[in-house]
């Protein structure tokens, strides 16, 4: 692949988004563009990239077009002129310098449509936030393999998944546009999931590569995650899912089992914080 863009998102966050642009200019060979899209920030993002970093490129969008709408907006830019790759970024992430490679080689492969790296907490660098996706149709379960689980050598291993998730996926360009892209009437989650069905109902594999690494700004022990609002629009979104492929069993199981799956993950969440205030701080050091 000779020619790779990545598309990164923001929406106001200037301080993520900074963060995650200093990260990129540390990656190492190959070679690849920086588009920053902008979803109608009001924080003075662009003017402190086109400050700190001129020689990234900045699609402005007048209003925030959501996240499959921005980047949907970003990749139609890059049309006609010669990309073969795209890789999909969430703003408040930081990569690690060889992330981009592995990523690249897993897209050589004719059978993998999309690549995904381990994606770990930043707050929590030693603990999983993505290391793979499920997805059980007859059921609707959706869920990340190794949330919260500390890193390991489990976690170590290539592997076909269910889905990606849009904090960072790379694929080819030619089959981002045989997909359709991101499917805009998601406005916020599924997008990912949907995209992945489509590469997968293509004969396409979707391939989590350890090997690249990434952190993702996002709480582990806040419990931002259970946050009912959002639990509700991932709701909306995993209904919508199944109604546009067909998943019968999700229409009617999500729902009726989507309590006990709130409970199990509140459970677990809770037997985290705990396990995390027996840990020793190693920050006091020793007495000794």
């Amino acid at each position: 692949m000779s020619k790779t863009a990545i598309i990164v998102l923001s929406w106001n966050g200037a301080e993520d988004t900074l963060a995650c642009l200093a990260s990129l200019a540390k990656v190492e060979s190959p070679e690849f563009t920086t588009l920053l899209v902008d979803n109608g920030s009001t924080d003075g993002t662009v003017a402190h990239v086109r400050r700190a970093f001129p020689q990234v490129e900045i699609l402005e969008l007048p209003k925030n077009l959501g996240f499959a709408g921005g980047n949907n907006a970003g990749f139609r830019s890059l049309k006609g002129r010669g990309f073969d790759g795209v890789i999909f970024l969430n703003n408040d992430t930081v990569v690690d310098p060889g992330f981009l490679q592995p990523l690249i080689d897993e897209l050589q492969k004719p059978w993998v449509g999309i690549a995904a790296p381990k994606i770990l907490y930043m707050d929590d660098p030693s603990r999983i936030w993505f290391a793979g996706g499920v997805l059980e149709p007859a059921t609707g379960l959706i869920e990340h393999t190794g949330i919260r689980q500390p890193d390991g050598p489990r976690f170590d291993v290539p592997e076909p998944v269910w889905y990606a998730t849009g904090c960072c996926l790379a694929m080819r360009c030619r089959d981002f546009e045989a997909v359709g892209g991101f499917d805009e009437r998601f406005r916020m989650y599924g997008e990912d999931v949907d995209l992945s069905i489509k590469a997968r109902k293509r004969g396409l594999v979707i391939m989590y590569q350890p090997a690249s690494r990434i952190w993702h700004r996002v709480s582990a022990s806040s419990g931002g995650e259970m946050n009912l609002g959002k639990q509700l629009r991932k709701s909306g979104a995993a209904m919508t899912l199944f109604a546009k492929h067909g998943m019968i069993g999700g229409l009617v199981l999500y729902p009726l089992l989507l309590p006990f799956r709130a409970l199990r993950g509140l459970l677990l969440f809770q037997l985290f914080r705990r396990a995390k205030k027996e840990e020793p701080d190693d920050s006091k050091g020793s007495d000794t």
